[in-house]
């Protein structure tokens, strides 16, 4: 599955369901966003099972604000609809694997006891 452009209206509607999605804020204008995008797009075509959405952060600002991006592009990774990373910068292919092998391994159970305790 290619990549998915996620806006304000579709956003909740991705991110909130069951599985994995990665999240690439990015811009036009962005050089690393630019040289980072077809890494993520190799990613999303070996990970079917996956949703790869690419948020615009110029055309989506109101996303952008809301989860305080200051740096693009900034990678995040929602599982069963709770964020278990978030990161700027750029990753290596490497990396990145290694990031959705990590998320794809989490024991959401053992997450949101977690969080919970934390909350505390």
């Amino acid at each position: 599955m290619a990549t998915v452009e996620l806006t304000t209206a579709n956003f909740d509607e991705v991110t909130e369901s069951d599985g994995t999605v990665l999240l690439d804020f990015w811009a036009d204008w962005c050089g690393p966003c630019k040289r980072f995008a077809p890494v993520y797009e190799r990613s999303s075509e070996k990970h079917p099972d996956i949703t790869f959405g690419k948020v615009d952060t110029e055309a989506q600002q109101e996303l952008a604000a809301k989860f305080n991006i200051r740096s693009i592009p900034t990678i995040m990774a929602i599982k069963d609809g709770v964020i278990v990373f978030n990161q700027p910068g750029a990753l290596p292919e490497s990396a990145l694997e290694n990031l959705i092998e990590q998320v794809e391994q989490l024991d959401m159970d053992e997450v949101r006891k977690q969080m919970a305790e934390h909350k505390h």
